[in-house]
């Protein structure tokens, strides 16, 4: 046999029907001169699958993305673990403080950590140490994915931020597929659950979800929000191909994307 990858190409490039397909005889490759028995071609098939299965998650891990997608993905799980241990251990802390509990929902979750470790030694207040390292471990996280974020996806970042923009890449699973993705589905991802609720409850659609966090979307009147967010989502789409197939800041385009988003906004507000 030649050259294992050049075997593995020429598989590849191979575009057939899988209803008409004929699956290749043993017998058929020995007399063709690729192997000697059939020993020998049950090696050689499993040597070029494990080839070809190793090339291609050379290939998945190597994408710029790869990385931004697995840090996202581990900066919510630190929100999820911070949040977590954060309630429990203001229910461990009104255990030992039953006044605590009036003001414990409109105490910031900083000062509420903080209170919890000055004021208990012990246990809840190594608990609450360890709840603020957490928090500043992921201070540090969520500045590093903003700053992939912008290197990475530069016009989707510049248009909602770069936090957001890999939570729409962590959303949609990377930046190929967001960047197949149509501006109504960009719009709605992050409201999954919504969305399974309008379609099996016939609930109201969802308007939004990351892109929620856009400043133009949060703040816009309830009236013009669904506009302003299709506006962004088509936008988002627009950023996300460049980003794909271009990879560098398209300054010309952001200006006018903004231009476009803000002209939307002020006309709810007036």
């Amino acid at each position: 046999m030649g050259d294992l990858n050049t075997i593995i190409d020429r598989v590849q490039s191979i575009s057939s029907s899988q209803d008409n397909i004929i699956p290749l005889d043993w017998q058929q490759a020995i007399l063709c001169g690729a192997c000697h028995d059939r020993t020998d071609y049950l090696a050689k098939l499993q040597e070029i699958c494990i080839t070809a299965a190793e090339r291609s998650i050379r290939e998945q891990y190597s994408r710029k993305d790869a990385e931004l997608l697995q840090m996202v993905r581990t900066l919510d799980e630190f929100d999820r673990v911070i949040n977590l241990l954060s309630e429990r251990a203001a229910e461990w802390y009104t255990v030992r403080h039953p006044a605590f509990s009036r003001k414990y929902r409109r105490t910031p979750a900083h000062l509420l950590v903080k209170t919890m470790r000055e004021k208990n030694r012990g246990a809840l207040g190594s608990v609450a140490g360890e709840i603020e390292r957490l928090t500043e471990t992921r201070t540090i996280l969520a500045k590093e994915v903003s700053a992939r974020a912008n290197n990475v996806m530069p016009n989707t970042s510049a248009l909602i931020g770069g936090l957001v923009a890999a939570r729409l890449l962590s959303h949609a699973g990377g930046l190929l597929l967001l960047s197949r993705l149509p501006a109504s589905a960009i719009q709605v991802l992050g409201a999954r659950t919504a969305l399974f609720s309008h379609l099996k409850t016939r609930s109201p659609c969802p308007k939004h979800g990351i892109i929620f966090q856009h400043r133009r979307v949060h703040n816009a009147p309830r009236s013009v929000r669904g506009k302003v967010s299709r506006v962004l989502a088509g936008k988002l789409a627009i950023a996300a191909r460049l980003d794909y197939f271009r990879g560098v800041l398209v300054p010309d385009f952001i200006d006018a994307a903004q231009e476009r988003i803000d002209g939307t906004g002020k006309r709810g507000e007036s």
